[in-house]
């Protein structure tokens, strides 16, 4: 290219040859670099770009901050990769400060609530139950005069603020810090006061906007809470969650949602129900207690499952022996499947992990019962969704529905003691995520038949497994910071139930505060059991390798290599660590300059 020509642009230019340095520039690219000869500079050690990203210039936006202005690069269209490539810098600063100032100005919904807000008046002394909501109604607007948004109440527990991206972008910045604020308050009872928070911001209008906060804070409040949920064109992101979910003392729930199912199972011709791949205890539990009840209703249903694991063989051979369930295969399903049917998805709330997804779609009615913590790819708009985050496991919250289809008890024996394995694996013997509920639940499994002896043997392992849980035990590592990791090499199809186990054990050991425990299954996949006391979110952790769970257990199944995934595990654990001491620093920061205020 003609320097002389570069040289008469009225605008920053330069050119750059094959290997990147720069072979000419204009008198005016002075004002995109300060140094005062650039000729033979590398043009991408300049300008921190590639060769590639510059070669798509003229399609892709590139933008340069220099000198406390903004350039947009484009290239000569005729250029090649083994010619001289003659780069133009645009002047965009007025224009790009006036779009950021656009984007900053745009308009943002959030909708606030106080959780568990029935239940937090009821349990506080009575002195308490109107300072209580008074002083998360001045925090609450205290927060929001803060970032200049006004808040306006729409009820006694929910809030609607109006703001736009910038404030927004401030208040994540910030974490949210009204979440810990109103944690702090006194309450005097044995669960804190706590808020949720939805926020949503679309590019294309304020009406998409309101309909991403609603949406936000219904999965802020389906994953237990004490949480704000940011909703936005590009997806979805989460802070706070710090408290894991509370058992809620309000009994009509079950009662209303076991007339709503009652109501759609008359109404469909046939039932199907189904719960994740591979099903567990839980799962199959929740299934079962779902056909007991459209046996009672005297309507047909079939358990869609495909294929198991060998921890499951004792009681699904059992239940498909007495030949009162209709166990079968999806492709079946999918060959029954009318406009009328009925679909109820038991253990999981994500349309990824159920046993198949073609039958869901074919259903048009569809009912989700279960106890994980929603997602941001989780079910929507469903006939009845039951989902409760506090309790134990999906077969709790069947027991409890089974209660309230009639005064006479419709449960036969097989049925109580499934639904009771459920219980008993998902809250690790009802020690862990076990309220008054669970007990109350397992009573009654127990009064409906169920055998504590028969239960254990559902959970007896073969003795090669018993031998790879001991020592995946023994060749723990435990790290400084409190956490625990243990592998398996051994390749088995109970790499579930071993791992549960196994992370289990660990956390047994004093001054622990989480635990991993990773293995391959017979299918190759790398499978994760994840537990922790509180001081770590083990759900995050998971969420981000694409599972999930609860606050304190969670796990996940992926096709990535064991060292991989426990190289990511690590990683991720050292920067929740990192993220949450710098939080802490953050409060004892404005902690103090409070004081010193007064």
């Amino acid at each position: 290219m003609d320097n002389q020509y570069i040289r008469t642009l009225p605008i920053p230019a330069c050119s750059v040859d094959p290997d990147g340095k720069v072979s000419g520039a204009n008198p005016l690219m002075k004002n995109v670099f300060v140094y005062e000869d650039i000729i033979g500079y590398s043009f991408f050690t300049l300008t921190g770009f590639k060769r590639e990203q510059l070669m798509n210039a003229n399609t892709e936006e590139i933008i340069l901050e220099r000198n406390d202005k903004t350039f947009k690069l484009w290239i000569n269209e005729e250029a090649k990769d083994d010619e001289d490539i003659v780069v133009f810098f645009d002047e965009a600063t007025v224009r790009e400060s006036f779009r950021s100032r656009l984007e900053r100005d745009r308009a943002a919904i959030a909708y606030i609530n106080i959780d568990n807000y029935d239940e937090l008046i009821a349990s506080a002394p009575e002195d308490y139950r109107r300072v209580i909501p008074a002083q998360i109604d001045l925090l609450v607007r205290k927060w929001g005069d803060s970032f200049e948004s006004p808040v306006i109440s729409t009820g006694d527990d929910r809030y609607v603020m109006y703001t736009n991206q910038g404030k927004l972008e401030g208040m994540i910045e910030s974490n949210f810090s009204v979440l810990d604020e109103v944690r702090k308050i006194e309450s005097q009872i044995d669960f804190p006061a706590s808020i949720s928070i939805g926020a949503g911001l679309s590019n294309k209008s304020l009406l998409e906007s309101t309909e991403l906060a609603e949406a936000a804070l219904e999965l802020a409040l389906g994953r237990g809470g004490d949480q704000a949920v940011v909703k936005t064109d590009d997806g979805t992101r989460y802070y706070g969650g710090t408290m894991q979910s509370f058992e809620k003392n309000n009994r009509s729930k079950p009662r209303v949602i076991a007339h709503a199912i009652k109501a759609l199972v008359d109404d469909a011709d046939k039932v199907f129900i189904m719960g994740h791949r591979w099903p567990d205890m839980d799962a199959f539990g929740a299934a079962i207690g779902a056909s007991a009840i459209c046996h009672f209703l005297g309507k047909d249903s079939y358990i869609v499952i495909d294929k198991h694991n060998e921890a499951l063989d004792a009681v699904y051979d059992h239940a498909a022996d007495t030949e009162d369930y209709n166990i079968i295969k999806p492709e079946r399903a999918l060959r029954m499947v009318t406009d009328r049917s009925l679909l109820i998805i038991v253990d999981t709330n994500r349309p990824v992990l159920v046993e198949c997804p073609e039958l869901e779609e074919a259903c048009k009615t569809r009912v989700i019962i279960d106890h994980h913590r929603l997602t941001a790819d989780s079910y929507q708009n469903s006939a009845v969704a039951y989902i409760e985050t506090y309790a134990s496991s999906a077969s709790e919250l069947m027991a409890e529905l089974m209660q309230h289809f009639s005064q006479k008890r419709f449960i036969n024996k097989l049925e109580a003691e499934v639904m009771l394995a459920g219980i008993m694996v998902d809250s690790n013997h009802f020690s862990v995520r076990t309220g008054v509920r669970t007990f109350d639940a397992a009573s009654w499994l127990k009064r409906g038949g169920a055998d504590t002896t028969e239960v254990k043997r559902f959970f007896q392992v073969k003795q090669e497994d018993f031998t790879a849980k001991a020592e995946a035990i023994a060749g723990a590592e435990f790290s400084d910071d409190g956490v625990a990791y243990a592998t398996s090499d051994v390749a088995t199809s109970n790499t579930q139930i071993i791992n549960a186990q196994v992370s289990d054990e660990l956390m047994t050991v004093k001054g622990t505060k989480a635990a991993f425990a990773l293995g391959r299954n017979e299918r190759g996949q790398t499978v994760v059991s994840a537990r922790s006391l509180g001081e770590l979110n083990v759900q995050m952790i998971m969420e981000k390798l694409g599972g999930g769970g609860h606050f304190t257990a969670a796990a996940v199944q992926t096709d990535e290599p064991l060292a991989e995934v426990l190289a990511k595990i690590k990683k991720l654990v050292k920067e929740y660590f990192e993220r949450e001491e710098e939080e802490r620093r953050s409060r004892m920061s404005r902690t103090q300059e409070i004081e010193l205020i007064r």
